[in-house]
C-alpha cells in the first residue's frame, strides 16, 4: 500500500491528465472513431510505462539492486520509440511497416542489451556502466520526433497562429531526447508527464485542424476562412476563386457521390498546387478560395497556371479568376469583387463554348 501511496504522489499530474484525456477523447463527437481508439492506446500506454519508471527508480532510491532492473530498462527505453511510431503512423495512415521497422529494430536492440549490455549495463553496486550504444535508445525517438513535426508542419497553414501548437510539440519532443542527459535520474520524475503532455498537444493540434477543415474535400473550411480574412488582412498580398464547373450535372446525371468525388478532386489539385504562404479554402458548395500572403504578381500567376495544370489532369473543369493587392494596396472585399468577377465571366464564356444556357438551367 506504502508503494501504490508513492506512486499515486509521484504521478497524481500524470493521472489527472490522462483521466481529462480520456473524458475528453469520449466526449468529442466529430472525433474520427479510429484516431480516439488509437489515443486511448497510447494513454494507456503511458500510464503502464509510468509505474514501470517508478518501479525502477523507487528500488534505486531505496538502494536496491534488482536484478530485474535491465528488464524495466528494456521497457523504458523501447516504448518512447514505439509510441512515437504510433503517432507518426496516425498522421501518414500509410506505410505502416516502414514507419513501425526503426522501433521494431530499436526494441530487439534494447532486448539484447539485458543480455549484452551494449547500451547499459547495471553493476552490482547498482551503478550504470554505459557500453558503445548508449545513446541508441535516444536517437531513434528523435528522428521520430522530427518527422513527426515536419508532417505537422505540412497540415498548418504556415502562418504564425497554426504553428506555435507544432512548436510547442517540437518542444515536448525534444526535451524527451535532450533533459535526460541534463537532469540525468532527476527526469525520471517528469518522463512520462512530458511524453502525456507532448500527447496531448498533439490531441489538440488534431481537433484544431479538425474544426478548421472541411470534412469533405480536406480543404480549409469557411469559418477559417473568415478568421484568416481577418486575421492581418493587410498582410494579404492575392485571393484566387475557384469554381467547379457543372457539378450540377454530374449531381443530376450520375448522383451526389460523384460530385463529391468531383469536388474531392478540385481540392486536391489546389492542394497541391498551393505553396508556403497560400491557403486553400472551400467557401461553398463547389467554390474554393485561395488566401496568399506574400506572394507578388508573378506568384499568383504560377500559381493558377499549376491549377489549370493539375485540374488538366482530371476529367473535370473548373473557372478561376484572381485579384492582387498591388502597389495601390487595395483591401481584401475589392480584391474579392474583383477576383470573383473574372472567375464569373471565365465561367460564363465556358458555357458559351459548349452551348449550355445557364439561364434555361
Amino acid at each position: 500500500m506504502i508503494i501504490l501511496r508513492d506512486y499515486i504522489i509521484q504521478n497524481w499530474a500524470l493521472i489527472l491528465i490522462s483521466l481529462a484525456f480520456l473524458v475528453s477523447l469520449h466526449t468529442t463527437a466529430f472525433l474520427d472513431k479510429k484516431f480516439a481508439n488509437r489515443m486511448c492506446l497510447l494513454i494507456f500506454e503511458i500510464l503502464a510505462l509510468s509505474i514501470v519508471v517508478f518501479i525502477e527508480f523507487e528500488q534505486e532510491d531505496l538502494g536496491i539492486v534488482w536484478e530485474g532492473r535491465p528488464y524495466l530498462m528494456f521497457i523504458r527505453y523501447s516504448t518512447g520509440a514505439l509510441l512515437e511510431a504510433q503517432v507518426l503512423y496516425s498522421l501518414v495512415k500509410k506505410f505502416l511497416r516502414i514507419i513501425l521497422s526503426p522501433a521494431i529494430i530499436t526494441t530487439g536492440i534494447c532486448f539484447m542489451n539485458i543480455f549484452t549490455g551494449i547500451i547499459n549495463t547495471v553493476l552490482e553496486d547498482g551503478t550504470i556502466q554505459y557500453g558503445p550504444l548508449k545513446l541508441f535508445p535516444y536517437i531513434v525517438p528523435g528522428i521520430y520526433g522530427c518527422f513527426i513535426v515536419y508532417f505537422l508542419y505540412k497540415r498548418t497553414n504556415k502562418q504564425i497562429n497554426g504553428l506555435f501548437p507544432v512548436a510547442f510539440f517540437a518542444l515536448a519532443l525534444g526535451s524527451m531526447v535532450i533533459l535526460p542527459f541534463i537532469f540525468g535520474h532527476a527526469y525520471s520524475q517528469i518522463f512520462c508527464k512530458t511524453i502525456s503532455i507532448a500527447l496531448f498537444a498533439y490531441y489538440l493540434f488534431s481537433i484544431q485542424n479538425l474544426t478548421k477543415t472541411d470534412a469533405l474535400t480536406g480543404a480549409l473550411n469557411r469559418q477559417a476562412c473568415y478568421a484568416e480574412l481577418e486575421t492581418d488582412p493587410e498582410g494579404i498580398t492575392a485571393l484566387v476563386s475557384v469554381d467547379m464547373n457543372g457539378l450540377k450535372d454530374i449531381n443530376d446525371s450520375h448522383g451526389h457521390a460523384a460530385g463529391d468525388e468531383a469536388l474531392t478532386s478540385i481540392a486536391l489539385c489546389l492542394t497541391q498546387a498551393a505553396k508556403a504562404h497560400q491557403s486553400v479554402y472551400r467557401i461553398g458548395g463547389d467554390e474554393f478560395l485561395v488566401i496568399c500572403r506574400q506572394a507578388a504578381g508573378n506568384d499568383v500567376l504560377q500559381l493558377v497556371e499549376r491549377i489549370r495544370k493539375n485540374v488538366a489532369g482530371t476529367k473535370y473543369s473548373c473557372s478561376i479568376g484572381y485579384s492582387c493587392a498591388g502597389e495601390g494596396g487595395k483591401s481584401v472585399s475589392e480584391m474579392m469583387k474583383e477576383s470573383d468577377e473574372m472567375m464569373y465571366a471565365e465561367k460564363t464564356r465556358h458555357y458559351k463554348e459548349i452551348g449550355v444556357d445557364r439561364r434555361r438551367n
